[in-house]
């Protein structure tokens, strides 16, 4: 029988809408949309994109580390980026440094606007766990 096992950072949106930051079922690990804020909840580096960019991956290697799980282990990921033509250059080149030689199945979508105001990037990430870490 599968065990679920819960992750959360304990920001304040957690409870607010209702969600966990991941949620490990069997093997997988499904990793809700991460963003750039800090350990205490705050939103961090409106509407810089770079910056965002490496608080993201910072938040994404918490929950990789919560699972005991890296980042060749992640399977797929879907990139949602504002304004993503004039940040399409920065978001492959954040995503060459995050990865290495590792490519996971990936996604970017372009959109007008996200959650916070001055948030420009979000990453959303399945892991698989049986793979080599």
């Amino acid at each position: 029988m599968a065990t679920i096992d819960v992750f959360n950072h304990h920001v304040p949106a957690e409870s607010d809408f209702g969600y966990s930051q991941a949620i490990k079922s069997g093997e997988l690990i499904h990793v809700s949309g991460q963003l750039a804020f800090d350990e205490a909840g705050e939103f961090l580096h409106a509407g810089d994109f770079a910056a965002q960019l490496q608080q993201t991956y910072a938040n994404m290697d918490r929950v990789l580390d919560h699972y005991g799980a890296t980042r060749s282990q992640v399977v797929s990921q879907t990139l949602y980026v504002v304004n993503l033509r004039q940040n399409a250059a920065a978001t492959a080149e954040g995503n060459r440094e995050y990865f290495g030689d590792h490519r996971p199945a990936s996604t970017v979508v372009g959109i007008t606007e996200l959650t916070l105001p001055g948030q420009v990037i979000e990453i959303s990430f399945v892991v698989d766990t049986k793979l080599p870490a």
